[in-house]
């Protein structure tokens, strides 16, 4: 049998990476231009940083953050109240069979990449990163 042409779980397909980028795009103008009918999701400062979209083009998950990091719940929460709206603004931009559902998540990379600066300048972890003093003997050349 010959080898398939459908993804084998290595990763997002070019189109799947394509329309997240599209959806990341256009979720991004929307919340800049304050273009929703909601004060509490126009007074705050959001940023999507990614779109992960299933294989099959039905679910979008949006990974957000609002500006500083603070009131997470409340953006989520205002997000998800107008998840319909967000829905409707995003699908006029696609050309898509059908309109993805939207989820959103909090984005932890930044928390992760400050742990892990954090943990990179420990003394513990410092140490193993500092060249070690050579221990082999050296060779004189002046001895003959």
């Amino acid at each position: 049998m010959g080898k398939s042409n459908f993804s084998d779980g290595a990763g997002p397909s070019q189109r799947q990476l394509r329309v997240g980028e599209l959806i990341r795009r256009t979720m991004s103008e929307l919340l800049l231009r304050g273009d929703l009918h909601d004060a509490d999701l126009n007074a705050l400062s959001i940023t999507v940083s990614e779109v992960r979209v299933s294989g099959d083009l039905r679910v979008a998950t949006a990974y957000v953050l609002p500006l500083g990091g603070d009131n997470k719940s409340a953006a989520i929460d205002a997000l998800k109240r107008n998840k319909g709206e967000i829905r409707r603004a995003v699908s006029k931009g696609l050309t898509l069979k059908h309109s993805p559902e939207i989820r959103f998540l909090i984005d932890e990379t930044f928390d992760k990449m400050d742990e892990t600066n954090r943990l990179l300048a420990s003394d513990h972890v410092a140490q193993d990163l500092k060249p070690a003093a050579s221990t082999e003997p050296t060779q004189d050349l002046d001895t003959e």
